[in-house]
């Protein structure tokens, strides 16, 4: 069935947003449905007029009226007093309450009023790629806080623009999540997602307040339908306490309805499995269970009652990860991801310019005998350089610096103390050995990136 949604292009959604509903017939949802969310918000509100409820329900006050009258002539509810237009009250009456009863056994779902499965899914795919492809400048201005070589920025740029997903590996602490969280800040604009989304008088809810930030009201149209909510586009991210579970609806027997999955919050957005293969699932049963929707964009389902439903699969996932590749997947399913990278450790010079930005962030002047010193401690111990490690180090002198009440300073003494503090060292009463605490200033091997 046609609805004026499904008939929307993308310029004018983009330009209006989702048109406001003129009749009941228009909302895609069982005018039945509608009249028992009605019933609830009426029970649950202390002034239950017809504005109130208007807001509640997020539909036009005419059509709200003209859900009230249903109940009305059904006699579940009374007019208690009736002014101006949208003031009229209402109170529930003993077969209302009734009524209430029943309802809340088999749905407990009191929010806005949902959209159709058809709409929403129409919607995700209208808005799943941006309308500006991503271009090498639109990629630095994402990841401008981090140091990147030019090839993997390439790289970025286009799985941004494919949509495609990102097999995305390294050694612990080279940058591997600060990279799968900015490539969601190079998809630009907004989308529009709804409350809620109803199949056969079942309720999923989509819109979740800790995955998904209202977009600034300058760019919301003044008139659009308010069963809907638009958003910036989200960044969904899961680790270690991802299950197999979590991937499908989650039902609540308490409040009778049901919870999106995390991959069906990130809809037009970016998904980003993070520490990949530490789950409580074992990743091949996670791969396995994505290989359709990874390929074909659309994912199944599966209500209590038994019925399967087919959703929208539109967001770019991300698997990030320390482990070696081939021991979580085959051939097979890596030639379905889409792309692979992997995040090397910083040069010496790469690091340097980390260590200067993320100094200059807390006000911390950094000169070259204190750069000098921290590279000479690499070089003593043959530690190998992380992309996080600048920055863990300035907090621990930072600290340091706020415990002894000594200003910020870089000095040798500090970076020796934060040193020990972040890479572990033995505490005895035995005098520390005397340490070299500066670098020749002519290095064997020149800083390269």
């Amino acid at each position: 069935m046609m609805s004026p949604t499904t008939m929307l292009s993308r310029a004018e959604v983009e330009a209006m947003g989702p048109p406001v509903p003129e009749e009941l017939a228009d909302l895609g949802v069982g005018e039945g449905f509608l009249c028992e969310l009605a019933l609830k918000h009426i029970a649950m509100l202390p002034e239950p007029t017809t504005t109130a409820v208007a807001e509640r329900l997020h539909l036009p006050r005419a059509l709200t009226e003209e859900i009230l009258q249903k109940l009305y002539r059904e006699k579940l509810i009374e007019v208690r007093l009736q002014t101006t237009v949208g003031s009229t009250r209402y109170a529930m009456l003993d077969h209302g309450w009734d009524r209430l009863i029943r309802l809340l056994a088999v749905c407990g779902y009191s929010g806005a009023a949902p959209v159709s499965l058809n709409d929403y899914a129409h919607m995700m795919r209208l808005q799943s790629i941006p309308s500006h492809a991503a271009s090498m400048d639109t990629v630095r201005q994402a990841f401008h806080d981090l140091i990147l070589p030019d090839s993997l920025l390439q790289t970025l740029g286009c799985v941004i623009n494919s949509r495609r997903s990102l097999f995305l590996t390294g050694l612990p602490g080279t940058g591997k999540t600060a990279v799968a969280e900015r490539i969601n800040g190079a998809l630009p604009g907004a989308i529009w997602i709804p409350y809620a989304v109803e199949i056969d008088g079942q309720i999923i809810r989509v819109f979740d307040s800790h995955c998904h930030r209202a977009a600034s009201t300058e760019v919301t149209p003044v008139e659009y339908d308010r069963r809907w909510v638009l958003i910036d586009r989200p960044l969904v991210v899961v680790g270690g306490e991802l299950t197999l579970e979590n991937a499908d609806l989650t039902w609540s027997d308490t409040a009778k309805f049901y919870e999106a999955p995390f991959q069906m919050k990130s809809n037009g957005g970016t998904l980003v499995i993070d520490d990949f293969g530490r789950q409580r699932v074992a990743p091949q049963d996670l791969l396995n269970r994505w290989i359709v929707p990874l390929e074909r964009r659309v994912d199944y389902l599966a209500l209590h009652t038994g019925k399967k439903i087919e959703v929208p699969f539109e967001q770019l996932v991300v698997f990030s990860t320390n482990l070696d590749e081939k021991d979580l997947a085959d051939q097979a399913f890596l030639r379905r991801m889409g792309y692979r990278a992997r995040v090397e450790p910083p040069t010496a010079r790469a690091y340097i310019e980390i260590f200067k930005r993320q100094a200059y962030n807390r006000g911390i002047q950094c000169d070259e005998p204190a750069l000098d010193h921290v590279l000479n401690k690499y070089r003593i111990e043959h530690r190998q350089m992380k992309g996080c490690e600048p920055r863990d180090l300035l907090d621990r002198i930072t600290d340091l610096c706020l415990f002894d009440g000594h200003s910020l300073a870089l000095t040798p003494a500090v970076i020796d103390v934060a040193w020990r503090n972040y890479f572990g060292a033995s505490h005895s009463f035995a005098p520390m050995a005397t340490q070299e605490t500066m670098i020749e200033r002519t290095l064997a091997d020149p800083l390269e990136l």
